[in-house]
């Protein structure tokens, strides 16, 4: 297994695009739209802002001790499975050598001893395969519940800031280019870091 950075591999993929109607005094522009048929709001009714995906998924604490979690567990299972897999082989090599040197009192004891390593390296293989779908299964989760807690920060930061539309932003895959002012990275990675820390000392 490789030494992977879970959750921000995992969570490039996730569109944080996130739609808000809750903007004081105006009405929303999808609906809008719909409405006026086949006329939509303009751009100058719309407040917009973006966040560096990958920047705040570096600067997360809630992200960075996930990874550091998630490390922690694979190299307990790549450890774990080494040491029954070096095991194994050794019994392995013992077992050939006795083999060769004809030293088991029958075939169907050397019989017996080939079965019984042939059932240790098959458990060894069902051990590897559960364990890996473990480690996929909590780094599922992981992401589910960053997921959550940043939608969730958004919305409640939202409330006061009135934006039509905050969108995520990985290196160029949504934007080739935009203000400054608009990145509101900053802001969001320091408010979900208190949050996160007021919320760590209460436990």
């Amino acid at each position: 297994m490789k030494r992977t950075n879970y959750l921000i591999n995992g969570f490039a993929a996730l569109a944080l695009i996130v739609l808000f109607s809750q903007c004081a005094g105006k009405t929303d522009p999808a609906t809008a739209a719909a409405e006026d048929g086949v006329k939509g709001a303009t751009t100058s009714e719309l407040k917009i802002a973006y966040v560096e995906v990958d920047t705040l998924l570096s600067k997360y604490n809630f992200c960075i001790d996930l990874n550091e979690a998630m490390v922690k567990k694979e190299e307990n299972v790549r450890m774990t499975l080494n040491q029954k897999a070096n095991e194994l082989g050794k019994q392995k090599e013992e077992f050939q050598k006795k083999y060769e040197a004809n030293a088991f009192i029958s075939q169907d004891r050397a019989q017996q001893e080939y079965n019984r390593l042939a059932k240790m390296e098959q458990d060894l293989q069902g051990l590897q395969q559960k364990l890996s779908s473990e480690l996929a299964a909590e780094n599922q989760k992981n992401s589910l519940q960053l997921r959550d807690s940043i939608n969730k920060f958004l919305k409640e930061y939202n409330v006061s800031k009135g934006y039509s539309l905050i969108i995520s932003n990985t290196g160029f895959d949504n934007l080739l280019y935009a203000e400054p002012s608009l990145n509101i990275t900053k802001e969001i990675v320091d408010g979900l870091n208190a949050r996160y820390t007021s919320a760590s000392v209460k436990k």
